[in-house]
């Protein structure tokens, strides 16, 4: 058989070489399959993994998951720096793992930092306590809502907080702290205002629809009275920017013009007694105080009409259909 006798010149030329290059040892190209698996790398490393694998299998629905999802993933990268650093010696793992470190506990630091015990004023408590808290508003949210636009007032006993036809609806909402408040339309006893329930939710709704109206009755202090006060107008502003808030305010204010239409039937109410119904009513009755005010206005001229109305036809236990039989003969 022939052949042809190779020279040294052609084999460095096959290879890539040139003849005055000959000398340098040639690189090996990349391999792209693993013909050779390294060995297990360090325990350290799979815990760390492991940590990773439980902060991101943890259910969102978990109360505190974005903070368990970030201390996993703090402990994960901690583990992956040790690892790097005395097993690995890899300096761009241990930079990469240490960047991802501070961006979690940034973030964690926030989370624990949003989770802090808000401290509620105690003269604020009782409200939060009954009114907002059953409603799931955030104790930071509530201290938003009464750390701005609003102050603790007092009235002395006798003192007036609002005169029939004399004091405008459109400044102020407020809600009773301590004391006892007395409502009257020309000297004739309405029902009483207790602690934790809004003195003027009927004019606030509405107001929504009309401006620049006076109030109807007058808003006597019967004791020594506190109260939380906000203004009208920087209220409404914060609201329309908490849709959630909002949402509770409407059901609260619904559901005190309620518990005053029940008072309204049974002026005999006491406070142990509205506390009872705050379980048992929901926002079922729309109606606007305002037009209950003015059909005690319609009927005024007899008093017949007043005495009527102020008897009511209805007991605490009565249903909203038998109330509204009652204030439909009232407007008739």
């Amino acid at each position: 058989m022939n052949y042809t006798e190779s020279s040294p010149l052609a084999e460095s030329t096959a290879i890539g070489f040139t003849p005055e290059l000959g000398s340098i040892t040639p690189v090996p190209s990349n391999e792209t399959t693993c013909e050779n698996w390294r060995e297990i790398h360090h325990l350290v490393f799979h815990v760390a993994n492991i940590f990773f694998a439980i902060g991101l299998v943890l259910p969102t629905t978990l109360h505190l998951h974005m903070i368990l999802l970030r201390g996993m993933l703090t402990i994960g990268c901690t583990l992956y720096i040790v690892w790097a650093t005395l097993y690995r010696c890899a300096l761009d793992i241990m930079i990469w793992n240490s960047v991802f470190l501070g961006i979690n506990v940034l973030h964690l630091s926030y989370l624990l930092y949003k989770k802090r015990p808000v401290k509620i004023e105690k003269e604020l408590k009782g409200i939060y306590q009954r009114l907002f808290e059953p409603l799931r508003v955030p104790p930071d949210l509530f201290k938003r809502l009464t750390g701005q636009f609003c102050m603790i007032q007092t009235l002395k006993k006798g003192q007036a907080y609002a005169a029939e036809d004399k004091t405008s609806v459109d400044d102020r909402l407020s809600i009773l702290l301590k004391g006892k408040m007395k409502v009257s339309y020309r000297g004739h006893f309405l029902h009483n205002i207790y602690p934790c329930a809004f003195i003027d939710s009927p004019e606030f709704r509405s107001t929504q629809m009309h401006k620049g109206e006076k109030f109807q009755v007058t808003i006597i202090a019967d004791d020594n009275c506190r109260f939380l006060c906000w203004s009208r107008e920087r209220l409404t502003y914060f609201l329309e920017s908490e849709p959630f808030l909002y949402e509770v305010f409407r059901y609260l204010i619904g559901k005190d013009i309620t518990n005053k239409l029940y008072s309204l039937n049974d002026p005999t109410l006491n406070d142990k007694t509205i506390k009872k119904l705050d379980h048992q009513l929901s926002l079922c009755t729309q109606l606007s105080m305002l037009e209950m005010r003015n059909s005690i206005v319609s009927t005024s001229d007899s008093e017949d009409g007043l005495h009527q109305f102020l008897r009511g036809t209805s007991s605490i236990g009565e249903t909203r259909w038998q109330s509204r039989r009652t204030q439909a003969h009232l407007f008739s």
